[in-house]
């Protein structure tokens, strides 16, 4: 009856007027909410427009609830070409993959709009943010977010929503509401907020030039306060253009008896097990393990389904795990609220690495690398990243590499980079090193390699990363670190009551808990910061609370780590890379260049030496070290100097000089220094000549030849000498016999 009646609410949908509404925000700007007139056949679908940028964002929901006991939600963000007035410039030209923007994106939106449904709805959701058209003045990140978010409110999705997300610029101590892709270019903050009803922070994400911590603070409260505006507007429309929400079954509790059992068995082995600090993230793991198997063993004559009963465990675990915290103010290995863990810095690991770092905080373990190569190895952005980001390409990156044997599993083989979690680390932690990374005339890259994991391993990159580009010689504005502050809460009447903030979050608490707020930068300000929520909504008290704590952290590290290295390594490796400019004056280009670009070819594939034309006379060269450079010195001093071979026109008349006279024919020269070609006998004459001497050639004879291009297998030029002299006479033949 219940998916009847979910049907009857789909056909009404498809017959709705077209709902629309208009979300003015405090600096003038709008965004418009229209439903009702695309995809109508989903659960709920929206548009959503700032400017001439609009995003078309539809949910479906499955009617059957899936087997896991967790929401299987998908977000998927596609950008099409054709929204920017563009064609792909892959070989099939269409849209292939998701690109890193595209994915990162997609978790973006999802982290918005996650916390926020029921904890027991597990029903497969696919949210899907197609982008109609974008103006290359408003990004679309923001506009995806709320048209999701007004998508699901319409919806008949049981939803605790809406939730607003609005950016944020800041340029010459003025906050920005939703700048404009021009007005970030010069801004020092780009902030994403989404948060719901009663200004609780639901997602943060962004990026900044050292910010102050009281203006990044400003900027949240801001956002939260913006995006009230949205949420308004996304309930008046649901008011008018909402479905009713679906009934669905919740699946039957434990009973009481046997949650009973389950604490009465496991509770005071859980608290022995948490409160060991001697256990690392392994053995800990094993001790709950192992008590998880007795406890089930001793309940198998219950008749319980086992799925339900490791499910009651498991609470029972995270319930006892957030109490000890709460009563003790203790964590389970031991530490403070506050306290770090212990930290070891390390550089200048391998010789032939231009710079390396290794970063182990804790049980979390970062190799970092840094390698220099040519501003031609920049990473090229793909077109529509171009027109909504304005950044053609990037002379600095970072890759994250997260791979299983990290966390002691066995997965896919080699770095395991390419999954979406590992691009959205990679993103924080670059966000985090780029502002206090200078302008070098090399492209750097940046690669941070997890080897073992406990905690946040994105912020210990940014600590890596910043002691890797410091051994390389960088000189960094400021040595920069991150940090991953947590969140324990207790509830009251649907409010938080009471509440603990850790600092230096441990894996155990991050999925015990609420909250995985991580802050990078400087001693000076932020440089990057990104929160994962789990509760629906924080107040502005504890994210103020929580950026303190991380900012306090943050110094502390970047003390430790300046004791290891605290400027830029000085000298220079032997393998590190040289830029120098040369000047080829104009009538030595081609011969610089050789035939399609030759002879640099093969520069490049003999030294590994790099040639760019920087105008008509003067050149970029890039050599990946002084002894590779000093070779192609003196080769590209060899060409240069060469005597210029002449060009040939096909057809013409040539004097050619015999050098060499062979039964065949002749050896044959048309200017000095030229490799002798060879005019055949058949060539010489139209009569036919067993040997050159016939026609009194000998060495040091000028012949006049024609030209008629080489040869296409051989190369070698073909003359022809014939072709010049008159054919014999005819022979007279009389058939008269008489």
């Amino acid at each position: 009856m219940k998916y009847r009646s979910r049907y009857y609410y789909r056909f009404l949908s498809s017959q709705a007027p077209i709902g629309e509404v208009d979300i003015p925000f405090s600096n003038g700007i709008s965004l418009k909410l229209s439903t009702g007139k695309y995809a109508r056949f989903a659960d709920g679908a929206c548009v959503a427009t700032i400017g001439n940028t609009s995003v078309l964002s539809t949910v479906v929901s499955k009617a059957k609830q899936s087997a896991s006991n967790f929401l299987p939600l998908v977000v998927d963000y596609r950008q099409k070409a054709a929204a920017a007035g563009r064609i792909p410039t892959n070989f099939l030209r269409k849209e292939l993959g998701p690109t890193e923007r595209e994915i990162l994106t997609s978790r973006l939106i999802d982290r918005s709009l996650r916390p926020l449904f029921p904890s027991n709805y597990n029903f497969d959701t696919q949210i899907v943010c197609n982008m109609l058209a974008v103006d290359g003045t408003n990004p679309p990140e923001t506009v995806a977010i709320n048209a999701a978010s007004a998508a699901l409110a319409l919806s008949d999705v049981p939803w605790n929503g809406p939730v607003g997300a609005v950016r944020l610029g800041l340029i010459d101590n003025e906050l920005i509401i939703n700048p404009t892709r021009r007005d970030l270019e010069t801004s020092i903050l780009n902030l994403v907020v989404a948060a719901t009803t009663g200004n609780l922070v639901v997602m943060m994400e962004g990026s900044a030039k050292v910010i102050l911590q009281q203006d990044l603070l400003k900027a949240i409260k801001l956002g939260a306060k913006e995006a009230q505006n949205v949420v308004r507007g996304i309930e008046k429309l649901q008011k008018t253009h909402g479905k009713m929400k679906r009934e669905y079954e919740i699946p039957p509790a434990l009973d009481q008896n046997v949650v009973d059992s389950i604490k009465t068995l496991s509770s005071m082995k859980i608290r022995e097990i948490l409160s060991d600090y001697s256990h690392d993230k392994t053995s800990r793991d094993i001790a709950i393990s192992e008590l998880r198997q007795t406890v089930l063993n001793q309940l198998r004559d219950t008749e319980v389904d086992v799925t339900l009963l490791q499910e009651g465990y498991n609470n029972n675990v995270k319930e006892i795990f957030r109490d000890m915290i709460f009563e003790n103010e203790v964590r389970c290995d031991g530490r403070g609220l506050d306290e770090l863990r212990k930290i070891s810095c390390e550089v200048g690991l391998y010789e032939p690495l231009h710079g390396s770092a290794l970063f182990q905080r804790g049980q979390t373990q970062v190799l970092c690398t840094v390698a220099f190569d040519s501003p031609e190895s920049a990473l090229k952005m793909d077109p529509l990243t171009m027109i909504t980001s304005g950044v053609k390409e990037k002379n600095f990156f970072l890759h994250y590499e997260f791979p299983s044997y990290a966390t002691g599993e066995v997965g896919r083989g080699g770095g395991g980079g390419g999954g979406r979690r590992e691009a959205g680390h990679a993103a924080l932690a670059e966000r985090g090193l780029l502002p206090v990374v200078p302008q070098h005339q090399c492209t750097v890259r940046l690669t941070a390699e997890v080897l073992e994991s406990n905690g946040s391993s994105s912020m210990a990159s940014v600590c890596g990363g910043s002691l890797a580009l410091l051994d390389a010689g960088l000189a960094l504005s400021g040595p920069a670190a991150g940090v991953a502050v947590g969140l324990v809460t207790r509830y009251k009447d649907g409010k938080i009551d009471d509440y603990r903030i850790l600092t230096d979050l441990l894996g155990i608490e991050d999925y015990m808990g609420d909250m995985d707020f991580k802050i990078a930068g400087t001693k000076k300000g932020v440089t990057a910061l990104q929160a994962d929520v789990k509760i629906p909504g924080l107040p502005l008290k504890v994210v103020m609370e929580a950026v303190q704590k991380a900012s306090d952290a943050k110094s502390k590290i970047i003390d430790i780590m300046n004791d290891c290295i605290d400027k830029p390594r000085e000298g220079r490796k032997e393998n590190m890379p040289v830029i120098e400019e040369m000047e080829v004056e104009v009538h030595k280009r081609a011969k610089l260049l050789g035939v399609g670009g030759a002879n640099v070819k093969r520069l490049y594939l003999e030294t590994g030496v790099q040639i760019t034309p920087i105008d008509e006379t003067h050149y970029r060269v890039f050599a990946p070290s002084p002894a590779a450079l000093e070779d192609a010195r003196s080769r590209l001093a060899a060409i240069l100097n060469a005597t210029r071979t002449p060009e040939m026109e096909f057809g013409a008349i040539y004097t050619a000089k015999v050098v060499e006279v062979k039964d065949m024919g002749v050896l044959v020269t048309l200017y000095p220094d030229m490799s002798p070609a060879l005019v055949h006998n058949t060539q010489l004459d139209h009569r036919k000549i067993m040997h050159p001497s016939a026609l009194g050639l000998t060495v040091g004879s000028e012949i006049q030849v024609k030209y008629f291009g080489r040869d296409p297998v051989s190369g070698q030029m073909r003359l022809s000498r014939k072709v010049l002299t008159s054919p014999p006479p005819g022979i007279v033949r009389n058939h008269d016999k008489s």
